[in-house]
């Protein structure tokens, strides 16, 4: 009998399902799929290689030791990177919650109280006694459609993502560093130009001062001498400012403060990365670069909530129990003289909430097309951003050669302007002007030079400055993804 008022019961409640529905309210992102974002025409002069990918410690190739040391000590101490743990482990007790909630609960209590009824209602039978009683409770949902799982799931696609921020928070700042570390280093070599057309302007005034006093130039000559002194006295302390900048840059990098910067000894040339991406670059890079394994995860997380979502509208059965016992007055409620049970499942079904459930799936399919969104717009940014970057770099490497034939011959003409001073040909006056090109051909290929590593880091980054998935650690594909029901 008691099997049969079940099945009615349940069967009712299926009959009547169709009272708060889900129809017609789906998502409508679409993950690009890799294959179809084309770079073949792009990369086409560019060395493929499947071992092309960064190293975890692909700093150790730009050769400077030093760097090396700055790299660690700034992903031990950097307080940035304790957000974003903070938030993974926010992320993780909320994975923990979602998990807890999938099994039964056991409440207990226990409670004193004392009370006087109305003598309206007992009359003289109406007296102050005291109730003693304590109780244990047993509930649990059966979860029949899988919602609470799904939320579970969910809650571990976000704290997946969390964790994979954590790292890519440091990838970030192993790139950051080495950038600021290239920048101190081409700071001093502008303070060392600054300096060597400050100590050329000097001569040349002063030359010009003697040949105005012996009627040779005139005062016209000795004013645009004083400018360029000045100028090169301006160009000088920026130069000077410049390496503080960097200096204190990389003091805060390493979450140091700013004297820990005056520390730090001139920067060796560093060694730019060579040019070379993986081969099937669309694809592959989905697996190497942290961000986008990130929004995978939220896209993951995301679907996984629409289903949780979706189970809302079901009937759902919970069992529970509760047992206790009672006494008045002053006995001993140990004494099971007065005891209480019950036991029993139950059914819920919603059949009229004002269109909440709804709203609530239309958030949740809005979250699934934002993360989408997302995902899509940063896997057509990695991809270009490693086209531009390769781009920048192709062209940096034809302006150095330019370059580097410009400074030689200005090598060469500083050369012969010195044998035509010292063979009394010439004037070192010439001479100085000819110093004036070379000094210039000198600070353009720093310039490069400078350019041409800070565009090698962004390119190790932009292939995922050598992050690995976790061995263990499953890898969604959203491409598969469908969330329409």
């Amino acid at each position: 009998m008691r099997l049969h008022f079940l099945a009615a019961a349940t069967a009712l409640t299926l009959a009547l399902a169709g009272c708060v529905s889900s129809g017609g309210v789906h998502p409508d992102g679409t993950p690009i799929d890799p294959a179809t974002l084309k770079t073949e025409r792009s990369l086409a002069d560019v060395t493929m290689s499947p071992a092309a990918w960064p190293s975890t410690d692909w700093w150790t190739g730009l050769g400077d030791a030093q760097l090396d040391t700055l790299i660690t000590e700034a992903l031990q101490n950097n307080p940035g990177l304790g957000v974003a743990d903070a938030r993974a482990r926010a992320a993780q007790a909320e994975a923990g919650i979602a998990d807890a909630a999938r099994g039964p609960s056991v409440n207990g209590g226990a409670a004193v109280a004392g009370a006087r009824p109305p003598a309206a209602l007992l009359g003289d039978k109406a007296h102050f006694a005291m109730a003693k009683y304590g109780y244990a409770s047993f509930k649990w949902d059966l979860d029949l459609w899988g919602g609470k799982r799904a939320a579970w799931e969910a809650a571990v696609g976000q704290s997946r993502a969390a964790e994979v921020d954590a790292r890519a928070a440091r990838i970030e700042l192993s790139g950051n560093v080495a950038r600021a570390y290239a920048q101190l280093g081409y700071a001093f070599n502008q303070q060392d130009l600054a300096a060597g057309e400050l100590k050329r302007a000097n001569q040349s005034r002063e030359l010009t001062r003697q040949r105005v006093a012996a009627g040779i130039d005139n005062q016209i000559q000795l004013k645009q001498s004083d400018a360029e002194v000045a100028s090169a006295e301006q160009e000088t302390a920026l130069a000077r400012r410049a390496v503080e900048a960097a200096r204190s840059s990389l003091s805060v990098l390493l979450g140091k403060g700013p004297d820990r910067g005056l520390e730090i000894a001139r920067p060796q040339p560093l060694q730019p990365a060579a040019l070379a991406v993986p081969a099937n670059l669309p694809l592959e890079l989905l697996g190497h670069r942290a961000d986008l394994v990130a929004a995978r995860w939220r896209v993951e997380a995301a679907s996984k909530d629409i289903k949780a979502a979706k189970t809302e509208f079901l009937p759902n059965i919970s069992i529970g129990a509760m047992a206790g016992v009672i006494s008045m007055g002053g006995g001993n409620p140990l004494s099971l003289a007065g005891r209480f049970y019950q036991f029993g499942p139950s059914l819920s079904l919603p059949i009229f909430d004002g269109g909440k459930l709804r709203a609530n799936l239309s958030g949740k399919d809005a979250q699934y097309d934002l993360a989408v969104a997302q995902y899509n717009q940063t896997l057509v940014g990695a991809l270009n951003q490693v086209a531009d970057e390769l781009s920048a770099l192709q062209s940096v490497q034809e302006q150095l050669t330019a370059q580097r034939r410009a400074q030689d011959a200005a090598q060469q003409a500083w050369q012969l302007a010195l044998q035509r001073y010292q063979a009394g040909i010439g004037s070192y006056l010439e001479a100085l002007v000819v110093r004036q090109q070379l000094l210039a051909a000198n600070r353009g290929m720093a310039a490069l030079q400078a350019q041409q590593v800070d565009l090698s880091v962004q390119l190790i980054q932009a292939l995922g400055g050598g992050f690995q998935p976790q061995a263990g650690v499953p890898t969604p594909s959203p491409s598969s993804h469908s969330s329409r029901s």
